[in-house]
């Protein structure tokens, strides 16, 4: 029975895999329409931009109702734009992928009877369903679909590696992750490292549209015009980032009470507790130079991706290489 659950949980994992290739097409074709709707805006009639963007309003004058036709403003972060239709097949597909990955989820805990995150396979498995969730949750405060192609394609990546790489069958758990503190911590490092990606993302576009914005003559990337300024994109990466942050902090603090409870001591300069502790300062840099020193723009998108490699290099490097106590990769 457990091998058949297992089993059906990789079958599951193949096809939110396969969902989420066809979530990153659609995604990939919403930026290459937007960029053709630019385009062939900007050879137009030459009509002025807010033209396209006026509403009526009635004002009172005299008694007399007068309807105008006023310019509406731009609030600069994306949330008056209407989704493209690849754009919202993008975010069905998503969401049809996240339903058959949790399913993988589910069922590989079942087969295992407890949290499936007690090996790289588990931890990749339920990290990248995380970071999706997050993502589709994230837009109920604000419009970051057009972060769809990167989110995909990072939960592809890392999915394919945990798959090809990661995987093993059902086994038990060793003595030392035989602890509720194994829900806890491990659910709300990997809820940060989503934060993180997602913050990623925003850096990433943060970058791309300060060098588009910083060029006086350039028909390329057309595709930002319709994404928010980086000035805008830097106040969203900061707040995502923030959240991973306190997020992080937390698995700092409770990683150290689980280790005073196994190991019967709170730091041993253990590899995994050492690059731990580097990607928290690494973040705590980003939020004290931005909120203390003032950078801004480049520089501190610059930052927040060298504390998401950092991430990754803890990921994919620590957890497979390095030999420590925090040795649970199961490979």
């Amino acid at each position: 029975m457990t091998t058949n659950l297992a089993t059906y949980s990789v079958v599951l994992t193949y096809s939110a895999m396969a969902v989420y290739v066809v979530a990153f097409i659609t995604f990939a074709l919403d930026m290459a329409k937007r960029s053709g709707e630019v385009a062939a805006a900007a050879s137009g009639a030459g009509a002025p931009k807010a033209a396209a963007e006026q509403k009526t309003v009635a004002t009172v004058q005299g008694g007399t109702v007068v309807l105008e036709r006023v310019a509406q403003s731009s609030d600069g972060d994306g949330s008056s734009r209407r989704g493209t239709r690849f754009e919202r097949v993008g975010m069905a597909m998503t969401i049809l992928a996240l339903v058959l990955h949790v399913g993988s989820v589910v069922l590989r805990g079942i087969a295992a009877d407890r949290v499936p995150w007690g090996n790289m396979f588990e931890f990749s498995l339920t990290g990248t369903a995380l970071i999706i969730l997050i993502f589709l949750l994230v837009q109920l405060w604000q419009n970051l679909k057009f972060l769809g192609v990167f989110i995909t394609g990072l939960t592809i990546i890392l999915l394919g590696i945990a798959t090809v790489n990661y995987y093993v069958p059902v086994r038990p758990l060793v003595p030392a992750l035989e602890s509720y503190w194994l829900v806890i911590h491990v659910f709300v490092a990997i809820s940060g490292t989503g934060f993180f990606a997602l913050g990623a993302g925003l850096a990433v576009a943060q970058l791309v549209q300060t060098y588009r914005q910083g060029r006086t003559t350039s028909n390329k990337i057309r595709f930002m015009e319709t994404l928010p300024d980086a000035d805008r994109l830097e106040v969203l990466t900061y707040r995502v980032l923030l959240v991973g942050f306190v997020l992080w902090t937390f698995t700092l603090i409770a990683g150290a009470i689980w280790a005073e409870r196994a190991w019967g001591r709170y730091w041993g300069w253990d590899t995994k507790e050492v690059w731990t502790f580097i990607i928290w300062v690494v973040y705590a840099g980003y939020i004290h130079a931005r909120a203390t020193r003032g950078w801004r723009g480049a520089r501190s998108s610059w930052l927040a991706l060298i504390g998401f490699a950092a991430v990754m290099f803890n990921f994919s490097v620590v957890n497979v290489f390095f030999k420590g106590l925090h040795s649970y990769s199961g490979l």
